[in-house]
């Protein structure tokens, strides 16, 4: 049984399921997929988004504000603490620094990261951090707010050994999504082949970044099996291995969520 431990569900395209919900989701499970965290990237559609997985016992959410998004209303440390008193909430984020798509002063994006650094420390919850051409940045931020007293993941790793061992040492996971399996991803690979067994994820980042045999298409949660099959074959074992480590990794790093797993036939039929 798979883990698919970053999707954005509310965001999922739902036209080849006639636009049933409850059916995409069956669908994931019939293909394995034991549950899914679903990760906040804006505090405005935060409400629908918990609304729409509330009835889920197998699906686990996250608060957070995406650093990509400029114009989304800037989060404050005691709103993200109150609103990480959910019991469904598992994690803060996805927060951290994207210097991709922005330029010139980005010292909203830093303090925006510090916000949730801070929330997660005081609520006891590990932070989804996104990180794209800010290497030492937000390592070093890291560092300076003792991002490690919280713990968490590098969500969709795409960056070198180097980054991924300092992120290592500060305690942090490493997840890996659908880019593991495009051709151009040899690097990564590499990456992904170094990285311990008992701090890997897989994630989909759903609906983004489909993986091989599906690139090009929309992403979603079945098709988090083919990012397991990559990592089994760059750690030479079978790929329910992999699932069964990934997942486990999962809950030990997300407690909160092993503490509410249900059966999720059991889930849809109360």
């Amino acid at each position: 049984m798979f883990v698919d431990s970053h999707c954005h569900l509310d965001r999922v395209d739902l036209s080849p399921y006639a636009g049933d919900f409850d059916a995409m989701i069956a669908e994931a499970r019939r293909d394995g997929v034991q549950h899914m965290l679903c990760v906040c990237i804006d505090l405005e559609h935060y409400g629908p988004m918990r609304r729409l997985v509330a009835d889920y016992g197998d699906i686990s959410v996250s608060v957070g504000v995406h650093p990509n998004e400029q114009s989304a209303a800037e989060p404050e440390v005691e709103q993200l603490i109150k609103m990480a008193s959910d019991p469904a909430v598992v994690a803060i984020g996805e927060t951290g620094l994207d210097y991709h798509y922005n330029d010139g002063d980005l010292d909203w994006q830093r303090r925006r990261f510090e916000t949730h650094i801070a929330a997660a420390r005081a609520v006891g919850k590990p932070l989804i951090i996104h990180t794209r051409d800010a290497r030492a940045d937000t390592i070093e931020l890291m560092r300076a707010s003792d991002a490690g007293a919280a713990g968490g993941v590098m969500h969709c790793f795409t960056e070198n050994w180097e980054m991924a061992r300092q992120a290592l040492d500060l305690g942090f996971y490493i997840s890996f999504s659908g880019i593991l399996t495009f051709k151009n991803a040899g690097d990564l690979r590499d990456v992904a082949a170094r990285v311990p067994l008992d701090r890997l994820l897989i994630e989909t980042d759903s609906p983004y970044l489909a993986p091989v045999p599906h690139r090009g298409k929309k992403n979603e949660p079945r098709f988090v099996p083919h990012v397991a099959a990559q990592i089994a074959a760059l750690h030479d074992l079978p790929v329910e291995q992999v699932a069964e480590i990934t997942s486990a990794n999962f809950f030990t790093l997300f407690e909160r969520a092993t503490e509410q797993r249900v059966d999720p036939v059991k889930a849809r039929a109360s």
